[in-house]
């Protein structure tokens, strides 16, 4: 699984499993460009030597989108991946569907679908100018679950699994494979925010339906995101892979 001299853009990288892939990949021997809406200095100061720089990125802005992916060019050459990785999660109130506030709601398609797609739309043409390459959205249980009481997080996180098919489809030809990655709970800030209070009783209720009783690492993902960088996936696209611990069997 070698992912050496491969550059890649990572959204969401300022903390928690995005900051993860930027210390990883870049460990590696990959290229990274690591970008947030919020600093992401810390999360270079963890990358190896050289290995990535870092961008103010709002993935709802499609010039802030286009200047990542220009960046990606001047600093590195070209583009052979983008892990789409930015989501509103921690920030999000849960509740019954017909509670939920219709900004909430808004909110979370703008960042976790339409983000998703203003990264793809820019990065694609520089993705295909390389020759090919890999573009991993990262999805969730909720979706692959069903998570009730959460449903605009549940309904965006289903709608990227879409996404990541129809594009599988109309990307096959241009040697740019797409898959999406489920994760149980991760623990990371973004989970205790979400949780609060209530978070060792949500973690011990999430670990008691998985069939490898752990609650998750940022580093239990990092595996699968580098396989599917890598080569050695190369003729796997529009799969949705489960990193759950056996909560969903597909």
């Amino acid at each position: 699984m070698n992912v050496e001299g491969k550059v890649v853009i990572v959204t969401g990288a300022a903390r928690g499993i995005g900051r993860e892939y930027v210390r990883a990949l870049s460990g590696l021997g990959a290229k990274v460009v690591a970008g947030d809406v919020a600093d992401c200095s810390e999360t270079v100061g963890l990358a190896a030597s050289g290995g990535a720089v870092a961008t103010c990125l709002d993935v709802t802005d499609m010039a802030s989108v286009k200047a990542a992916v220009d960046l990606a060019a001047k600093s590195f050459g070209r583009l052979d991946g983008l892990i789409n990785n930015a989501a509103l999660y921690g920030s999000l109130k849960g509740g019954r569907f017909d509670q939920i506030p219709e900004p909430d709601w808004d909110a979370a398609m703008a960042v976790n679908v339409k983000g998703i797609w203003n990264c793809c739309k820019a990065a694609v043409p520089a993705i295909r100018a390389a020759g090919g390459g890999s573009v991993i959205n990262i999805a969730s249980l909720a979706a692959t679950y069903g998570a009730p009481h959460f449903l605009h997080y549940t309904t965006s996180k289903a709608a990227v699994i879409g996404m990541t098919r129809g594009l599988a489809r109309e990307l096959g030809r241009d040697r740019i494979r797409v898959n999406a990655v489920a994760p149980s709970a991760v623990l990371t800030e973004g989970t205790s925010e979400f949780f609060g209070e209530r978070m060792q009783r949500a973690l011990d209720t999430i670990k008691a339906g998985q069939a490898i009783a752990s609650n998750l690492e940022p580093s239990d993902l990092v595996g699968t995101i580098v396989w599917l960088l890598s080569d050695s996936s190369r003729f796997v696209t529009g799969q949705t892979i489960s990193v759950d611990g056996g909560t969903v069997m597909n």
